[in-house]
């Protein structure tokens, strides 16, 4: 298994520590080659690229010190991981194809998220496939696309990618949008179309009163929720405009955005102030959620909103079910795809300030959230880690 895994932040070390205990749990050794430099300092725009530990009296305020600890270690770390590639190291590249040699795998899975990452990946698999076979052990090579096209592009991003994709055999895609980018690439490209999991590991919902009481929101007020990294694709700025709309329909509303900004925090700071969206109805956490509390801000709200301008899939979609949150979220890419529109979730379908408030009034007015809470439950069924695990399978045999 190739990819970042805790302790490197984000939704794809989430996906490949999900992914990577499924396979062990059913039965495979599983060893994980990852990063131990993912970004350098002067590309990556957020202030840390490694989960933080929590102070004692942090994990307490969330579930208490021993529940926080074991989704931190049981949920995240793997044991038999190797951090070699540096990205912008090309001896580390060998490095690491050697290492995934070595292991002598009947299956190495890359996963892909962004052309940064293609040149050291391409080399990997190179190096890995040459020595296989000077050995006679003909591995086969797999690549979970997470994205093709990257959500902010740049030149040469499609240069690199095929550089990557050509030595793979074979790909997994979660969106129709990702498998459309991909047959772009390699018009002729094996692939497999999976679902994307539930982020089971991330443990079960607090009592919502208690997760309000933390977050001083009144038991009795509405509440949405905005998560994740804030960059200018997935549209918190179209929700802050939508603020006004929605706050003249529900006054005691509460819009709590908890996440790194990942670009001008002030130009936001500066929305808030021009729309004067009123400081009671704004929860603004402006930092990296650690994965220990992740349930109190999911556990607290009635519904996420995803009001972004792209997406392929949505790993802040499969966090909410996995809470059994119901989504609103824009008409965009794979969204759709996941959110079923008056099953688990609503799809405003306009890029618009006007759409999404119409979606978020509605929800609370026609007093959906049960029903929708239903649907998530039915829906979920389908994204299982097993149901991922098992279509993997298949490329081993």
């Amino acid at each position: 298994m190739v990819g970042p895994v805790y302790p490197l932040r984000g939704g794809i070390a989430h996906y490949v520590s999900l992914l990577t205990q499924t396979l062990i749990r059913r039965g495979h050794d599983v060893k994980v080659i990852t990063f131990k430099r993912q970004y350098p300092k002067l590309l990556f725009p957020g202030k840390s690229q490694e989960e933080t530990s929590m102070t004692n009296d942090k994990l307490q305020m969330t579930h208490g010190e021993s529940a926080a600890s074991d989704i931190r270690d049981s949920s995240f770390k793997i044991r038999n991981t190797e951090a070699i590639i540096d990205s912008i190291n090309p001896i580390t590249w060998i490095q690491a194809g050697s290492a995934a040699a070595k292991f002598k795998p009947d299956l190495i899975i890359f996963n892909f998220w962004i052309p940064f990452i293609a040149p050291a990946y391409g080399v990997m698999a190179r190096t890995a496939r040459r020595l296989l076979r000077k050995g006679g052990h003909d591995s086969k090579i797999l690549c979970i696309a997470h994205n093709v096209v990257p959500h902010d592009k740049r030149p040469g991003d499609r240069m690199f990618t095929k550089f990557a994709f050509r030595v793979f055999d074979s790909f997994v895609v979660q969106a129709e949008i990702v498998e459309r980018d991909l047959k772009s690439i390699i018009p002729n490209a094996k692939f497999i179309r999976l679902d994307h999991p539930v982020y089971e590991l991330f443990g079960e919902r607090m009592d919502r009163s208690e997760a309000r009481r933390k977050l001083s929101i009144p038991n009795d007020a509405p509440a949405i929720l905005f998560f994740g990294y804030i960059r200018k694709y997935k549209g918190l700025d179209i929700l802050l405009r939508a603020m006004p709309q929605i706050i003249e329909q529900l006054p005691e509303i509460r819009l709590i955005v908890a996440g790194e900004f990942y670009g001008d925090e002030q130009e936001y700071r500066t929305l808030i102030d021009e729309l004067r969206i009123p400081s009671k109805n704004l929860i603004l956490v402006n930092d990296y959620i650690p994965n220990e509390e992740v349930p109190l801000y999911f556990s607290a709200a009635n519904a996420a909103v995803v009001p972004y301008r792209s997406a392929t899939q949505s790993g802040i979609v499969q966090i909410a079910y996995n809470f059994d949150v119901p989504v609103i979220a824009t008409n965009v890419g794979g969204l759709p795809e996941i959110v079923k529109d008056g099953t688990s979730g609503l799809i405003a379908r306009d890029l618009t300030p006007e759409a999404t408030a119409e979606k978020v009034i509605r929800f609370f007015q026609e007093r959906l959230e049960s029903k929708l809470i239903q649907g998530v439950i039915e829906e979920k069924k389908k994204y299982s880690g097993d149901a991922l695990a098992e279509g993997i399978e298949m490329f081993s045999q």
